[in-house]
């Protein structure tokens, strides 16, 4: 049995099917630097796949324009933002915790400063703080976002209904603020 094939779809480009394990359903994905991809689950041919595929072209195509609009958008940032060195990062990162741990009443453990591919930040269960490096990159309510996030979770090890009205009564809208930072991780992450 063919574990993956890749088809040429008009109006998308390369499209990737792959047999997939863990797929229960037909899972398309699309994302930036990398062809759309279709999890085919077994007892799903791909042939079957390919004709859903074609029925969603207009919802792929949707989110081929959004990832291309929020590379440009990428691009402009880049361009604009300086490479401001490992230490100067880690510096502006740390007091910026610093300023909204104070501000807000939390308190932590140890902070860690690192070049992460998948995560703006996490909290362990004994409070250690770790952000990524390339949070200097983006607005500062954005950086303030994934601080004061991680800072909640200090104290709520969830994201539970107060978990987000914790955040919110500290940024306002925190739902919203997540949403665009997600645009950003498809590029930075």
């Amino acid at each position: 049995m063919t574990k993956f094939t890749s088809i040429d779809i008009e109006g998308v480009g390369p499209v990737l099917f792959e047999r997939s394990k863990r797929a229960k359903h037909l899972n398309i994905s699309v994302r930036p630097f990398k062809e759309v991809r279709v999890a085919v689950p077994y007892g799903v041919s791909f042939e079957k796949a390919e004709r859903i595929v074609h029925s969603r072209i207009s919802w792929i195509q949707k989110h081929l324009a959004k990832i291309k609009q929020v590379m440009q958008q990428q691009k402009s940032i880049l361009h604009n933002s300086a490479d401001i060195g490992r230490a100067a990062t880690r510096k502006k990162l740390i007091n910026r915790l610093n300023e909204l741990a104070e501000k807000y009443g939390y308190s932590y453990n140890k902070v860690f400063i690192r070049s992460q591919k998948t995560r703006w930040g996490s909290c362990s269960t004994r409070n250690n703080i770790n952000l990524n490096m390339k949070l200097v990159k983006l607005p500062e309510e954005l950086i303030d976002y994934v601080i004061l996030h991680e800072l909640i979770h200090t104290r709520l090890k969830n994201h539970s209904k107060v978990f987000w009205t914790e955040l919110d009564r500290h940024v306002g809208k925190a739902k919203k603020i997540h949403s665009r930072l997600k645009e950003y991780g498809l590029l930075f992450l």
